[in-house]
């Protein structure tokens, strides 16, 4: 006898890294890394970490526990050239771990390193749409990741996201360079800046809400967007006018939730455009997310309720809207509406810049949108067109 149900979906989820989370976990770094030997590469921001309260406390506890270590400090987005020449450098060195300590290009080029100081050839060789894209077979170097920001998410990704400034950003990208393991203090946020938060909060936003609408949604990735959305709605305007433990820990668990959501469901029109953006101009990352989201998002609705009205995406941006409006009895159009006006909201008030700000210009436009179709675009709930793409970005000059 059948029933009128549907099977629930199928769906798989990919590797993920063993997670330590919550205030005081850096502790556990020396144990955890002790646990792959006593040689340790560490790589991190600029300045940032390895010269605060906290890094020096880090660096104390590794020497208590007889653990020796080289550091290599990230200036900026990691190119493949800086990542090639890190590898040649230290080749010969056998390190038995690498731990990456900072933001989204310190995890980034840590976790690049990781996968090639052992294979030794150039990460030019597997960059997606860049060069021969060669399988990468490993082995990686076990890499621990400690993230300093709450934004990006890459702790929890496969993708190590490589820029030419002028030319291209690309991913280096497979599961075997996953984090062995995740440690997210949200202590360490302490430092951030109120224009970093904002930009990197509105980055993991961004990534837990497309891919909540993504057409590879699952009911797991689901419900964790959910939760890191909710967290975001209580923590990011706070946080970024007054620091506080609770703000600091919410957004921490939103970045981590939007890094796991978007390695196993995909993104969205933003991340699209962002690419090309990252590439041809010098815009932070999060600048771009924060900075069209709000359009995107209008973008994507209006698009949806003309051409594909039946589509999944809509009824779960009505959702958050409701959500965020705390009325149960909010219909969808109105709550579609109340989610764009929260994102404007936040535009203007955590001070998202302009694209103007960044030189850029209507000429710009065509080809930053001739760019945009990407991996990141393919799983965007419906096929926006080049006029709709040029819209969200005019309409931010």
């Amino acid at each position: 006898m059948s029933d009128n149900f549907s099977p629930f979906p199928t769906f798989s989820i990919a590797r993920l890294p063993r997670i330590e989370f919550g205030s005081g976990t850096l502790e556990k770094l020396p144990d955890i890394a002790a646990g792959y030997g006593r040689h340790l590469l560490l790589v991190t921001g600029a300045r940032s970490f390895a010269e605060s309260e906290a890094g020096a406390r880090l660096f104390a506890n590794l020497h208590g526990r007889s653990l020796s270590w080289e550091l290599v400090r990230v200036y900026g987005e990691p190119s493949p050239e800086f990542v090639d020449e890190t590898v040649a450098a230290l080749r010969g060195t056998k390190f038995d771990a690498v731990v990456g300590i900072g933001g989204g290009s310190a995890l980034d080029a840590a976790k690049a390193i990781a996968g090639l100081l052992q294979p030794g050839n150039s990460v030019l060789e597997h960059l997606e749409g860049i060069g021969p894209e060669l399988p990468y077979c490993g082995p990686a170097t076990p890499f621990i990741a400690v993230p300093t920001t709450a934004g990006t998410g890459s702790e929890a990704t496969k993708n190590a996201v490589l820029s030419v400034p002028g030319g291209f950003k690309k991913s280096f990208r497979d599961d075997k360079l996953v984090a062995e393991w995740a440690i997210v203090d949200p202590d360490l946020l302490a430092t951030c800046p109120p224009t970093l938060i904002a930009a990197d909060g509105l980055d993991a936003f961004t990534q837990l809400l497309e891919s909540f609408v993504s057409t590879r949604a699952n009911p797991m990735t689901d419900a964790l967007a959910r939760s890191g959305m909710m967290a975001a709605r209580d923590a990011l305007p706070a946080l970024y006018r007054q620091q506080s433990a609770a703000a600091r820990a919410q957004m921490a668990y939103a970045s981590l939730a939007s890094g796991i959501c978007l390695a196993q469901a995909g993104l969205g029109s933003v991340h699209g455009l962002a690419s090309p953006l990252g590439a041809f101009f010098p815009i932070p990352h999060g600048v771009v997310c924060g900075t069209l989201v709000a359009n995107a998002t209008e973008s994507n609705i209006a698009a949806l309720e003309a051409r594909d009205p039946d589509n999944p995406a809509l009824p779960k941006y009505a959702e958050i809207g409701r959500r965020f409006a705390m009325k149960k009895g909010l219909d969808g159009p109105d709550a579609r509406r109340f989610l764009v006006e929260i994102l404007r909201t936040w535009e203007m008030e955590l001070g998202l810049p302009r694209l103007s700000g960044y030189c850029i210009g209507e000429g710009d436009l065509a080809r930053i949108v001739a760019a945009s179709r990407g991996s990141s675009m393919k799983t965007n709930p419906i096929v926006l067109t080049d006029a709709e793409l040029t819209h969200i970005l005019a309409s931010r000059l």
